[in-house]
Protein backbone atom coordinates (compact mmCIF):
# COMPACT_ATOMS: atom_id res chain seq x y z
CA UNK A 1 0.00 0.00 0.00
CA UNK A 2 1.27 3.35 -1.36
CA UNK A 3 1.83 5.57 1.81
CA UNK A 4 -0.40 8.46 2.30
CA UNK A 5 0.43 11.89 3.54
CA UNK A 6 -1.66 14.26 4.73
CA UNK A 7 -0.99 18.40 5.19
CA UNK A 8 -1.76 19.92 8.09
CA UNK A 9 -0.97 23.86 8.39
CA UNK A 10 2.71 23.59 7.75
CA UNK A 11 3.12 20.38 8.58
CA UNK A 12 3.46 16.80 6.02
CA UNK A 13 3.19 13.52 8.12
CA UNK A 14 3.28 9.90 6.48
CA UNK A 15 0.23 8.67 8.11
CA UNK A 16 2.09 4.95 7.70
CA UNK A 17 4.03 5.81 10.68
CA UNK A 18 1.31 6.56 12.83
CA UNK A 19 0.55 3.34 15.54
CA UNK A 20 -2.92 2.92 16.09
CA UNK A 21 -2.50 2.26 20.15
CA UNK A 22 -0.64 5.58 19.85
CA UNK A 23 -3.54 7.17 18.39
CA UNK A 24 -5.92 5.77 21.29
CA UNK A 25 -3.52 7.50 23.69
CA UNK A 26 -3.55 10.73 22.54
CA UNK A 27 -7.72 10.58 21.49
CA UNK A 28 -8.15 9.42 25.28
CA UNK A 29 -6.13 12.65 26.65
CA UNK A 30 -8.10 15.88 28.13
CA UNK A 31 -6.44 17.88 29.24
CA UNK A 32 -3.70 18.76 26.29
CA UNK A 33 -5.45 16.60 23.55
CA UNK A 34 -4.68 19.40 20.59
CA UNK A 35 -1.21 20.33 21.67
CA UNK A 36 -0.27 16.98 22.01
CA UNK A 37 -1.57 15.84 18.89
CA UNK A 38 0.06 19.14 17.12
CA UNK A 39 3.21 17.73 18.71
CA UNK A 40 2.74 14.07 16.96
CA UNK A 41 2.23 15.56 14.08
CA UNK A 42 5.79 17.39 13.84
CA UNK A 43 7.64 14.57 15.25
CA UNK A 44 6.22 12.11 12.90
CA UNK A 45 7.92 14.24 9.91
CA UNK A 46 11.34 13.09 11.06
CA UNK A 47 10.11 9.29 10.28
CA UNK A 48 10.95 8.27 13.78
CA UNK A 49 9.07 4.79 14.87
CA UNK A 50 5.86 5.64 17.10
CA UNK A 51 5.41 3.27 19.63
CA UNK A 52 3.35 2.92 22.87
CA UNK A 53 5.80 2.20 26.35
CA UNK A 54 4.65 2.82 29.79
CA UNK A 55 1.37 4.17 28.47
CA UNK A 56 2.81 6.84 26.55
CA UNK A 57 3.80 7.93 23.19
CA UNK A 58 7.41 7.03 22.48
CA UNK A 59 9.63 7.86 19.63
CA UNK A 60 13.06 5.55 18.54
CA UNK A 61 15.60 4.66 16.12
CA UNK A 62 16.21 1.36 15.58
CA UNK A 63 14.56 -0.09 18.50
CA UNK A 64 16.09 2.55 20.63
CA UNK A 65 14.20 5.71 22.41
CA UNK A 66 14.67 9.25 21.13
CA UNK A 67 12.12 11.27 22.73
CA UNK A 68 8.79 10.62 24.58
CA UNK A 69 5.33 12.83 24.14
CA UNK A 70 3.60 13.21 27.72
CA UNK A 71 1.20 15.04 29.75
CA UNK A 72 1.43 16.67 33.22
CA UNK A 73 -1.31 18.51 34.84
CA UNK A 74 0.16 22.49 34.12
CA UNK A 75 2.20 21.27 30.82
CA UNK A 76 2.50 18.78 27.89
CA UNK A 77 6.19 17.97 27.00
CA UNK A 78 8.50 16.29 24.42
CA UNK A 79 10.84 14.51 26.45
CA UNK A 80 14.20 14.43 25.00
CA UNK A 81 16.13 11.22 26.38
CA UNK A 82 20.10 12.32 25.85
CA UNK A 83 19.44 15.56 25.34
CA UNK A 84 22.14 16.22 28.00
CA UNK A 85 24.93 15.43 25.21
CA UNK A 86 24.55 18.37 23.36
CA UNK A 87 24.34 22.40 24.39
CA UNK A 88 20.68 23.53 24.39
CA UNK A 89 21.70 26.87 22.33
CA UNK A 90 17.75 28.08 22.38
CA UNK A 91 17.61 27.42 26.08
CA UNK A 92 14.02 26.10 25.67
CA UNK A 93 14.72 22.95 27.78
CA UNK A 94 14.56 22.04 31.17
CA UNK A 95 14.89 19.10 33.85
CA UNK A 96 11.70 16.95 34.50
CA UNK A 97 13.29 16.58 38.24
CA UNK A 98 16.09 18.00 39.72
CA UNK A 99 18.48 14.92 39.89
CA UNK A 100 17.53 13.66 36.05
CA UNK A 101 20.64 13.01 34.58
CA UNK A 102 20.07 12.88 30.89
CA UNK A 103 16.56 13.52 29.50
CA UNK A 104 15.27 17.10 29.16
CA UNK A 105 11.52 18.65 28.66
CA UNK A 106 10.81 20.86 25.81
CA UNK A 107 7.36 21.90 27.86
CA UNK A 108 4.25 23.96 26.73
CA UNK A 109 0.77 25.12 27.63
CA UNK A 110 -0.80 26.07 24.44
CA UNK A 111 -1.11 25.26 20.48
CA UNK A 112 0.74 29.02 20.12
CA UNK A 113 3.43 28.22 22.15
CA UNK A 114 4.01 25.02 19.85
CA UNK A 115 3.68 26.93 16.41
CA UNK A 116 5.95 30.01 17.01
CA UNK A 117 8.58 26.89 17.74
CA UNK A 118 8.23 24.38 15.09
CA UNK A 119 11.31 25.54 13.32
CA UNK A 120 13.40 25.01 16.57
CA UNK A 121 11.30 21.64 17.65
CA UNK A 122 12.46 20.32 14.28
CA UNK A 123 16.18 21.10 14.78
CA UNK A 124 16.17 19.79 18.15
CA UNK A 125 14.30 16.31 16.98
CA UNK A 126 17.12 16.02 14.42
CA UNK A 127 19.98 16.85 17.07
CA UNK A 128 18.88 13.98 19.07
CA UNK A 129 18.38 11.59 15.89
CA UNK A 130 21.88 12.42 15.08
CA UNK A 131 22.79 11.53 18.48
CA UNK A 132 21.40 8.02 18.47
CA UNK A 133 23.03 7.19 15.04
CA UNK A 134 26.56 8.25 16.56
CA UNK A 135 26.10 5.70 19.33
CA UNK A 136 26.78 8.49 21.76
CA UNK A 137 25.66 7.39 25.44
CA UNK A 138 25.42 9.67 28.41
CA UNK A 139 27.44 8.81 31.47
CA UNK A 140 25.64 8.35 34.55
CA UNK A 141 26.27 9.06 38.33
CA UNK A 142 27.37 5.54 39.89
CA UNK A 143 24.91 4.12 42.07
CA UNK A 144 27.76 4.37 44.75
CA UNK A 145 28.00 8.30 44.55
CA UNK A 146 24.51 8.74 44.91
CA UNK A 147 23.94 9.98 48.24
CA UNK A 148 21.31 7.97 50.36
CA UNK A 149 18.36 9.70 52.03
CA UNK A 150 18.50 9.85 55.42
CA UNK A 151 14.87 8.79 55.65
CA UNK A 152 15.74 5.90 53.90
CA UNK A 153 18.48 4.76 56.05
CA UNK A 154 15.93 5.07 59.34
CA UNK A 155 13.24 2.91 56.82
CA UNK A 156 16.58 0.09 56.42
CA UNK A 157 17.52 0.48 60.15
CA UNK A 158 13.65 -0.72 61.40
CA UNK A 159 13.12 -2.82 59.04
CA UNK A 160 15.86 -5.06 57.57
CA UNK A 161 13.42 -6.90 54.87
CA UNK A 162 12.72 -3.76 53.86
CA UNK A 163 16.79 -3.30 53.49
CA UNK A 164 17.37 -6.61 51.79
CA UNK A 165 14.61 -6.11 49.57
CA UNK A 166 15.98 -2.61 48.29
CA UNK A 167 19.44 -4.25 47.84
CA UNK A 168 17.80 -6.96 45.51
CA UNK A 169 16.30 -4.85 43.02
CA UNK A 170 18.47 -4.08 39.64
CA UNK A 171 20.89 -1.26 39.86
CA UNK A 172 19.22 0.84 38.02
CA UNK A 173 15.91 0.04 39.87
CA UNK A 174 17.71 1.50 42.79
CA UNK A 175 18.94 4.40 41.50
CA UNK A 176 15.90 5.32 39.93
CA UNK A 177 14.09 5.19 43.75
CA UNK A 178 16.80 7.02 45.48
CA UNK A 179 17.01 9.79 42.43
CA UNK A 180 13.28 9.76 43.16
CA UNK A 181 13.36 9.95 46.89
CA UNK A 182 15.93 12.24 46.88
CA UNK A 183 14.65 14.76 45.09
CA UNK A 184 11.68 15.78 47.40
CA UNK A 185 13.09 19.13 48.97
CA UNK A 186 11.08 18.28 52.50
CA UNK A 187 11.58 16.01 54.78
CA UNK A 188 8.10 14.89 55.04
CA UNK A 189 7.45 14.53 51.39
CA UNK A 190 10.52 12.05 51.30
CA UNK A 191 9.20 10.20 53.89
CA UNK A 192 5.76 10.18 52.16
CA UNK A 193 7.49 8.83 48.54
CA UNK A 194 9.32 6.17 50.71
CA UNK A 195 5.72 5.09 52.44
CA UNK A 196 4.13 4.95 49.42
CA UNK A 197 6.45 2.68 47.26
CA UNK A 198 7.15 0.56 50.49
CA UNK A 199 4.91 -1.89 49.28
CA UNK A 200 6.13 -2.25 45.97
CA UNK A 201 9.90 -2.64 46.58
CA UNK A 202 8.85 -5.62 49.21
CA UNK A 203 7.66 -6.92 46.49
CA UNK A 204 10.89 -6.44 44.16
CA UNK A 205 9.34 -3.97 41.84
CA UNK A 206 9.89 -0.96 40.56
CA UNK A 207 7.43 2.00 40.32
CA UNK A 208 6.60 1.19 37.04
CA UNK A 209 5.94 -2.40 36.85
CA UNK A 210 2.49 -4.16 36.62
CA UNK A 211 1.25 -5.71 40.23
CA UNK A 212 -2.10 -6.06 38.67
CA UNK A 213 -1.13 -9.31 36.63
CA UNK A 214 -3.14 -7.70 33.43
CA UNK A 215 -0.80 -5.66 31.66
CA UNK A 216 -0.14 -6.67 28.11
CA UNK A 217 3.06 -4.83 28.10
CA UNK A 218 4.61 -6.74 30.92
CA UNK A 219 6.20 -6.26 33.09
CA UNK A 220 5.35 -2.62 32.94
CA UNK A 221 2.00 -1.39 33.51
CA UNK A 222 -0.20 -0.35 30.74
CA UNK A 223 -3.32 0.88 32.55
CA UNK A 224 -5.16 -2.35 32.39
CA UNK A 225 -5.98 -1.93 36.24
CA UNK A 226 -8.39 0.71 35.25
CA UNK A 227 -10.42 -2.13 33.41
CA UNK A 228 -10.49 -4.48 36.43
CA UNK A 229 -11.69 -2.61 39.26
CA UNK A 230 -11.17 -5.19 42.13
CA UNK A 231 -7.51 -6.22 40.79
CA UNK A 232 -4.82 -5.72 43.39
CA UNK A 233 -3.00 -2.81 43.63
CA UNK A 234 0.11 -1.86 46.10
Amino acid sequence: MKAIKRHINFICINSETMNPEVTKKYESETRWKQEMKLLREIVLESWLEEELKWNQACYTLNGKNVLIVSSFKPHCALNFIKWSLIQDTENLLTKPWEHTQGGRQMRFTDIQEIQDNVQFIKKYIQESIEIEKSGKEIEFTKLSELEVPDELKEFFDNDPEFKIAFESLTLWRQKAYLMFIGAAKQSSTRTDRIKKYLPRILAWKWMHDCVCGHSQKMPSCDGSHKNFPDSRQI
